[in-house]
This record gives structure tokens, C-alpha cells and sequence, in this order.
């Protein structure tokens, strides 16, 4: 079973009929990569030559980055920082209340709960080591 379906080899149940039109476009697509992929597999180098070269072509040189000053690295910090801050959707007064109440209630009844831990496990230890007065 496992050696029909070795790469190269068809199934019998993925055969295309005999009148199907198969695009010669596709096939050269999926040919050449395949050519790809086995030139890398048997250790060739082509596709990582290319991704390496693709790699440093959008890097900046250390005199790119020098000729910017401070004080116009400032300025696009702000102006990028005003350009996201205009993509936020803002909530409505309505879904803040609602979010802030939410907030508000869930710290209240964890600061309950920790305030009762506390106030029961400080009894305890009394209990167990004794009142000192």
C-alpha cells in the first residue's frame, strides 16, 4: 500500500478521465517546483541561494539609518504612533460604562475573596499557635 503512493506514481483512484483538459500551465508550475524540491533534497543549493538573496536585498545599510537625525526619528515615532492610534475603533460612552462596570465588579469580589482568605488564614494561625494577649 505505502509503495503506491510513492511521489510520481498515480493512484488508481485520483486518475483523471481520459477526455478531462488538464491546463499545461499547472503542470509547468508543479513541475518545476517539483524540480526544485528534488535539487534541494539531493543537496543543491538553488532555492537557498535565492532565499538568501531575497533576504538581504530589503535590509538597510548602517548609512541608511545614520542619515535620519533625532529629532526626525522622534517625529515619524509620532506620526506612526498618530496613524495606529487612528485605527483603534474607539468604544461608545455606552460600551465603556459597560466594560468599566464589568472591570469594577470583578475587582470587588477579588478583593473580597482574597480579604476573606486572608482574614480566615490570619484566625487560623491564631488558632493553631495561640492568642499571645
Amino acid at each position: 500500500m505505502a509503495e503506491s503512493k510513492r511521489r510520481g506514481e498515480d493512484a488508481g483512484d485520483e486518475r483523471l478521465p481520459e477526455d478531462a483538459v488538464v491546463d499545461d500551465v499547472a503542470d509547468d508550475d508543479a513541475t518545476s517546483a517539483d524540480e526544485a524540491e528534488e535539487s534541494v533534497s539531493r543537496g543543491g543549493t538553488a532555492t537557498r541561494k535565492r532565499a538568501r538573496a531575497e533576504s538581504t536585498e530589503g535590509r538597510k545599510t548602517r548609512k541608511d539609518t545614520e542619515r535620519i537625525g533625532l529629532f526626525a526619528r522622534i517625529a515619524r515615532f509620532f506620526r506612526e504612533v498618530v496613524a495606529e492610534l487612528r485605527k483603534v475603533i474607539w468604544p461608545t460612552r455606552k460600551e465603556l460604562l459597560t466594560y468599566t462596570a464589568v472591570v469594577v465588579t470583578f475587582v470587588a469580589v477579588m478583593l473580597t475573596i482574597v480579604a476573606g482568605l486572608d482574614y480566615g488564614f490570619a484566625k487560623a494561625v491564631l488558632f493553631v499557635f495561640g492568642n499571645p494577649s
